[in-house]
């Protein structure tokens, strides 16, 4: 991947702290990190060791107090807050174990929304929004609202509202915490499947923070954090 893209992501020397009263907690102590297109990498490590901070950091949500982040070969440095969004707004998905989506909107109003907010056409939208529907298997239920689906069945509307602006880079923060084994192992395929699917600059990359060791032996690297540093790279090699 390395030889034929440039990475969607590169973290250098990232340092953050946030205060807590009188009290300033290290959440980065300069941590790197190269996510390339088209693989799935996973963050480990307990609670309060920099998962959410570098998920945040990498979906331009918030910003180091000192470091570099270049996104697929861009200096985001110095980019003002409209750039950002904008950044965000086409090149990044999210997934949430929670899924955030809108209750009172259909399983195909949910999955346009990002299409709708880019200003992109209604007869394109709707012929890409029944194509990600079909590609995760929910084209029968495209006019249900998420309660009147299962848990399985709501993340998979996430992962297509999430792949629908054709992102460079998914983040996704504890995907399979709300779900059985069974329905862990389908999302799990539909996510690999999409991130490694063929076309131009490769699949999206995934940057999953987990505790679930489902998701880390589908990975095809694990990164461990602890106290805000990277504690083992050991397992840093892609096997796919």
């Amino acid at each position: 991947m390395a030889d034929r893209h440039p990475p969607v992501l590169r973290l250098q020397k990232l340092h953050k702290t946030y205060r807590l009263g009188l009290h300033t907690v290290p959440a980065l102590q300069g941590v790197d990190l190269t996510v390339w297109p088209g693989e799935m990498l996973a963050l480990t490590g307990p609670s309060g060791s920099g998962k959410s901070t570098i998920l945040n950091i990498a979906g331009l949500i918030d910003q180091a107090d000192a470091g570099s982040v270049a996104f697929n070969g861009r200096d985001i440095q110095g980019l003002d807050g409209t750039a950002l969004t904008l950044l965000r707004r086409d090149a990044i998905g999210f997934i949430f174990q929670s899924f955030n989506l809108v209750p009172v909107m259909t399983v195909a109003d949910n999955v346009d929304f990002p299409l709708f907010l880019a200003g992109v056409p209604a007869a394109e939208r709707r012929q890409r929004v029944a194509a990600q529907l079909a590609a995760v298997g929910l084209s029968d239920h495209a006019q249900h609202r998420p309660d009147a689906l299962s848990g399985g069945q709501r993340q998979r509307v996430a992962i297509a509202r999430a792949l629908i602006k054709r992102p460079k880079l998914v983040i996704a923060d504890e995907p399979t915490a709300s779900l059985d084994s069974h329905t862990a192992e389908q999302v799990l395929d539909l996510m690999r499947e999409c991130c490694h699917a063929s076309g131009e600059g490769g699949g999206a990359a995934f940057l999953i923070a987990t505790h679930d060791h489902r998701v880390v032996r589908r990975c095809d690297r694990v990164i461990t954090l602890e106290d805000g540093r990277i504690l083992d790279r050991a397992t840093e090699t892609l096997t796919s």
